[in-house]
């Protein structure tokens, strides 16, 4: 077995992050969070258009593991983990989630950083932070509902109840619930039509979908009529073709 708590691999402009603790369900720690900070630094600089975060085995990510929580797990910084988890989201290319498993709690705020999330119908969800008796650290209590609207947020956070892949497409949690056999074949499809496009225009997409949340509505539209047309660094290119 691999001693790498997260596997990365570079093939047509598609990067994949794959967490790497099958024998946990994936469960984070604080070298886990180490090692993807090191691979988002590593791929700053490379030709990636689309990023693939998943897991190794039949999880996703089952949450922070509590054991080496509980052990006093050594951050790097205080804030070493939801920084990181801000610098995925922040990537400039889109990152799709891959969901099969489970999904819950600080592996949920993880999948939560991802442009796109896709699940199998069967993966499990839950943001089990109650039921534990914590709180979150990580950016849950913003990324939630911004995904499902305040009142499920509240609901899924203060039962800590568990929902299906198919649970989750309906309230807007993921994009996509497929079978989960097909899931593989699913996301490597949307990868190749994101990656098909201009990766200038997706940057710019994130970047201006971020000031969509972040600033007021007047701010974020001024920003981007403010862009002027044929700003990404490929577009020449691609309008010469047509």
């Amino acid at each position: 077995m691999s001693a790498e708590l997260v596997l990365r691999t570079v093939e047509d402009g598609i990067a994949t992050l794959t967490l790497n603790r099958p024998e946990k369900l994936n469960a984070l720690t604080a070298a886990s969070f180490e090692e993807l900070a090191a691979h988002l630094d590593a791929l700053a600089g490379a030709d990636v258009r689309c990023v693939i975060l998943t897991g190794a085995g039949r999880s996703f990510c089952a949450g922070h593991d509590l054991e080496s929580l509980a052990a006093g797990d050594a951050l790097a910084s205080r804030y070493h983990e939801s920084e990181t988890i801000a610098r995925l989201e922040a990537f400039p290319a889109p990152v799709i989630g891959k969901i099969r498993g489970h999904c819950f709690t600080g592996g949920l705020e993880l999948a939560l950083a991802c442009d796109l999330l896709v699940a199998g119908k069967n993966a499990q969800f839950g943001d089990t932070h109650s039921q534990w008796g914590l709180a979150p650290l990580w950016g849950m209590s913003v990324r939630l509902p911004e995904r499902v609207g305040m009142a499920r947020a509240k609901e899924l956070s203060f039962t800590a109840r568990r929902f299906s892949g198919v649970e989750a497409a309906d309230m807007g949690l993921v994009n996509h619930a497929v079978p989960d056999e097909g899931l593989d074949e699913f996301v490597a499809h949307l990868a190749t039509q994101i990656t098909a496009n201009s990766a200038g225009s997706n940057r710019i997409y994130k970047s201006l979908y971020a000031n969509s949340r972040e600033l007021g509505r007047a701010e974020a539209l001024k920003a981007e009529t403010d862009m002027q047309f044929g700003l990404p660094d490929d577009s020449v290119e691609r309008l010469t073709k047509r």
